[in-house]
């Protein structure tokens, strides 16, 4: 497994480096966003710090994004919570905050590569027609998401929530369950992550009832109705 780690601290990047190559993993190291943008294609998952001296982390996340959608998680000092829901909204899979202990940062790896591993063979989501509920389509096989005819980019977490409740139209699926679907071993450290896809999914649609809170239990498929590109209601 080729892991790209782009951290600019020397000797932090020696230790990750050293705790990956003992699990088996190829290890190209970078420093620089630039450098980073290079090599990210070859990756099989990215370990990312924002802490860069060339450009910042959550514009550097973003731009991985726009070409490899490889597993990526944030590794970062940067511990507060707009930081953390930036990192999330920009496409993360993850994000651990320094300092940190290697075996939780080695099992969340493990997590993300097996959810991502499970959707790359196509048995994680239901395949079949499109679903279909006003005028947003989700196409659980293809792995698109359209709205009056065009086409939303969500994150890789973003989509699987949606194809989730999309799966089954008008079942109530509780926090629990998602978070044990879509994260795995590392769900009970993600509950704040689940409110920040839902918030994305909400805003890049532009349809705030498409996912609908079932307050105190979860979530479920709604009828959506338009909002301003960006807005989103609450995801509790």
């Amino acid at each position: 497994m080729h892991a790209l780690l782009v951290e600019d601290d020397d000797r932090m990047a020696q230790a990750l480096g050293t705790a990956l190559a003992q699990r088996g993993h190829t290890v190209r190291r970078v420093a620089r966003a630039l450098d980073a943008l290079r090599h990210v294609r070859e990756a099989e998952f990215v370990l990312l710090d924002l802490g860069l001296p060339d450009l910042d982390g959550i514009e550097l996340l973003r731009r991985l994004r726009t070409v490899c959608d490889a597993p990526l998680i944030v590794v970062t000092a940067r511990c507060e919570e707009r930081d953390i829901v930036q990192g999330l909204r920009a496409g993360a899979d993850d994000y651990v905050v320094k300092p940190f202990r290697m075996a939780e940062l080695m099992a969340r790896i493990d997590t993300v590569r097996r959810r991502t591993d499970t959707h790359s063979t196509g048995t994680a989501v239901t395949g079949g027609e499109p679903v279909r509920t006003g005028d947003v389509e989700v196409d659980l096989a293809g792995r698109t998401v359209t709205v009056a005819g065009d086409e939303v980019r969500l994150t890789r977490r973003e989509f699987d929530v949606l194809a989730m409740l999309a799966a089954r139209p008008g079942e109530v699926h509780s926090r629990e369950e998602i978070l044990d679907r879509i994260w795995g071993d590392a769900f009970l450290a993600a509950s704040r992550s689940l409110d920040v896809h839902v918030a994305g999914i909400r805003a890049k649609t532009g349809r705030s009832g498409l996912v609908r809170t079932v307050r105190g239990f979860g979530y479920q498929l709604g009828s959506p109705s338009p909002t301003s590109r960006g807005e989103s209601d609450g995801a509790r």
